[in-house]
């Protein structure tokens, strides 16, 4: 076992070619490339990240990831298995680290897709098999600031958090400045995969210094069906105008869109006052 793939550690450049030193650690060589090596010369010591690449050669590089053995870095998700895992880039040109499914949710629907972002740090197991293995809530606590002083100043503000932990009793979040952020079931319409960004509303401030977030817009800013549509119709328009307003025959409103003139006058009312649209004699437009 190589217990010290996915490390950085001293060693010594021992041969060369054209494009690359051969940097040597405990008897074993590995290829670094000379286009990453900032410090180092034939028959010196010098120190590099060394790891298997997607072939499983060994490779070595002054270029460090983000994560390493015994350190976390955030890692993007590039691909997902549903046999195996995800596979995450921490940085390295030839190789992306897989996170095992038995660290990922139950439910697959909660793991994270392409894109999202995990914290992670690498291990190896006894086949020289390098794995990442996502930050559990103890290190997020850790990692996390408390919310001190003024708390009045944080309510509504919107922040926008990667999910780190999906539990029966809510979705656990960290800020981009490393604040902690809790969503209780009761504030979110979906519920957040892990690694997925998303933006919330400070509702309060928990017993334990966190955001308690809400993904749920406040009730006067929730936007009906109706409203939602009339929004998509002028959208589609050139103009962004649609020759209807609260004065319009109730049968052409009717007969155009598919709704009351009731309910027309509500969605257009919502709108409105959400300054959304403005109303002409000829109709409604859409407020870019």
């Amino acid at each position: 076992m190589n217990k010290d793939l996915g490390s950085i550690v001293n060693g010594k450049i021992i041969d060369e070619n054209t494009g690359n030193y051969f940097f040597q650690y405990q008897g074993i060589t590995y290829q670094l490339p000379k286009s990453l090596v900032q410090k180092g010369k034939l028959g010196g010591q010098c120190e590099a990240f060394i790891y298997l690449d997607q072939k499983n050669h060994p490779k070595a590089t002054q270029n460090y990831p983000s994560a390493r053995q015994n350190r976390y870095g955030w890692a993007e998700v590039t691909e997902v298995r549903p046999e195996l895992g995800c596979f995450v880039s921490i940085g390295l040109p030839d190789k992306d680290m897989v996170v095992s499914l038995d660290d990922l949710p139950g439910e697959k629907n909660l793991w994270p897709k392409s894109g999202d972002r995990l914290l992670v740090k690498l291990i190896v197991d006894k086949k020289d098999r390098q794995w990442a293995v996502p930050a559990d809530q103890e290190v997020f606590q850790d990692l996390t600031t408390k919310i001190r002083g003024n708390k009045k100043r944080w309510m509504n503000q919107i922040k926008e958090v990667t999910v780190y932990a999906t539990k029966l009793m809510g979705t656990y979040a960290i800020t981009e400045d490393y604040y902690q952020a809790f969503i209780h079931p009761s504030e979110r319409e979906v519920e957040p995969r892990l690694g997925q960004k998303v933006k919330g509303r400070v509702i309060g401030i928990g017993q334990n210094g966190n955001l308690n977030l809400s993904l749920k817009p406040r009730s006067f800013e929730a936007i009906s069906e109706d409203a939602q549509m009339l929004l998509a119709l002028m959208d589609r328009q050139v103009d962004g105008c649609l020759p209807f307003n609260d004065k319009s025959d109730p049968k052409a409103i009717r007969q155009a869109l598919g709704i009351s003139k009731a309910q027309f006058k509500r969605a257009l009312g919502h709108l409105l006052k959400q300054k959304q649209v403005i109303q002409t004699e000829k109709g409604i437009q859409r407020v870019n």
